[in-house]
């Protein structure tokens, strides 16, 4: 017999706010809404359990969470710096990861690589109360 533990509330949420991350404060500086929202239709990081391989152990949700904390520290310094090179097998690692547990996530680096710094998406948080 194995005990395994259940992925707690808060594991889960914080796997919901990473994927929300990733919608909100990464894809706007690299993809048009249209990409966005297509990849919103494609289900790209969706956790839909009819694809889902995630059982919903304590173990897993720390993968995926260490995986899309990975991805995202990546993605953020190579849109920075452009260097793809230097971390290309952290980033394969992680997606082969999130990928065992049933999360699609089907980027290349080089699609990281110019963060466009001013972009203008519905995605992008709101830096104000006030709309203009």
């Amino acid at each position: 017999m194995k005990t395994v533990y259940a992925a707690t509330k808060a594991q889960e949420e914080y796997i919901h706010y990473l994927i929300n991350y990733f919608y909100m404060n990464i894809f706007p500086y690299y993809f048009a809404d249209e990409q966005i929202h297509e990849f919103e239709n494609l289900q790209i990081l969706s956790l839909q359990e009819k694809h889902m391989k995630y059982s919903r152990t304590m173990k897993e949700a720390f993968q995926i969470i260490a995986s899309l904390q990975s991805l995202i520290t990546v993605i953020e310094y190579v849109g920075k710096s452009g260097d793809c090179g230097r971390y290309r097998n952290v980033f394969q690692r992680n997606v082969e990861l999130l990928r065992r547990h049933g999360i699609v996530f089907p980027f290349a680096i080089e699609q990281f690589a110019a963060k466009h710094h001013y972009p203008c998406s519905m995605y992008l948080p709101s830096r104000s109360e006030w709309l203009i």
